[in-house]
């Protein structure tokens, strides 16, 4: 195993901190982000004669860039090999070979590549690949103000957090792309699994 994000869904307050401090790093405009913050809510309301109203909502949220997957579709269906895995682990589209056909974005189950349509390419997270390169952390992970998010090694992450699952909603199944991307479920997340939910802020992403 190599390295991968891990993603704390019990200590993030969705302030969008992450979010920001990766667009400010990587300069990007109105139309571009490389981290999300998806809000998922569920439940309802409940009223009775015994109890006038019992609560049985829920909110989680879920820090989502994309996951450097070890079987990324979006690898597979580039027709110029410009989507590709550098030295690090880390996939991202080189912009010499990239012709914006925008098939990654399209096959992507994360929604991680997107396509600028000033340059003509595609866009994603590189995982910080020149910051990992020179012994930092990615950028989203310096900025969260609660840890909530961690890089490292896959082996030592895994070890360290037991509870550790690679889905919770609306991830998609893991087993399609093998993602590098670990989540310590919240107990909302549990119950939107049961439940289902849905996704609150769906206009922002």
């Amino acid at each position: 195993m190599g390295k991968a994000f891990y993603f704390d869904s019990t200590a993030c307050t969705g302030c969008k901190t992450c979010e920001l401090a990766c667009k400010d790093y990587h300069d990007l405009g109105p139309g571009i982000t490389y981290r999300r913050v998806i809000d998922i809510e569920g439940g309802a309301w409940q009223w009775s004669s015994s109890v006038p109203v019992q609560k049985g909502v829920y909110v989680y949220h879920v820090s989502l860039a994309c996951a450097h997957c070890d079987n990324g579709i979006c690898l597979s269906v580039c027709p110029t090999g410009a989507m590709h895995r550098d030295k690090l682990g880390f996939v991202w589209p080189d912009h010499k070979k990239c012709v914006g056909c925008g098939y990654c974005a399209m096959a992507c189950p994360y929604g991680a590549p997107s396509l600028d349509y000033q340059a003509k390419k595609s866009s994603k997270c590189d995982g910080c690949t020149d910051r990992v390169g020179a012994g930092k952390l990615p950028v989203c992970v310096e900025a969260c103000p609660l840890r909530a998010l961690w890089y490292g090694s896959e082996s030592e992450l895994v070890a360290a957090h037991l509870e550790a699952v690679r889905y919770v909603p609306p991830l998609p199944d893991p087993s399609v792309t093998s993602p590098n991307y670990y989540v310590k479920p919240c107990p909302a997340s549990l119950l939107a699994d049961e439940e289902g939910g849905w996704i609150a802020n769906e206009g922002e992403l």
